[in-house]
């Protein structure tokens, strides 16, 4: 799986002048918000992403990813809401595959 990167809009809450990335990669989820003189970054593992909320307004989305590792969980507001469904299509399809090749437990 390729790695996609979704940008939120620079016309929405807190991402005016620097826009939050959510890139899903093959392995995890990451989060990455500049500032001035900073990146803040956060990354889950998709075994341990717990569910992906999308709140959606008129015409942005809001999405929360939340950790089963009761570590902060990943929110980013301004995603289209074609960007919101296909991020979580792209973690509920990679949990699904890492499911799949997972060894069973027992004999």
């Amino acid at each position: 799986m390729a790695s996609e990167t979704f940008k939120a809009s620079r016309l929405t809450k807190g991402n005016f002048l620097f826009r939050t990335v959510i890139e899903v990669t093959e392995n995890s989820v990451i989060r990455r918000k500049r500032s001035w003189f900073a990146l803040n970054e956060m990354s889950i593992h998709l075994s341990r992403v717990a569910s992906v909320r999308i709140e959606t307004g008129l015409v942005w989305s809001d999405i929360r990813i939340e950790s089963t590792g009761g570590s902060d969980d990943i929110e980013s507001h301004g995603h289209t809401k074609a960007d919101a469904r296909r991020i979580k299509e792209l973690i509920e399809g990679a949990q699904t595959r890492i499911i799949g090749t997972a060894p069973h437990a027992g004999g």
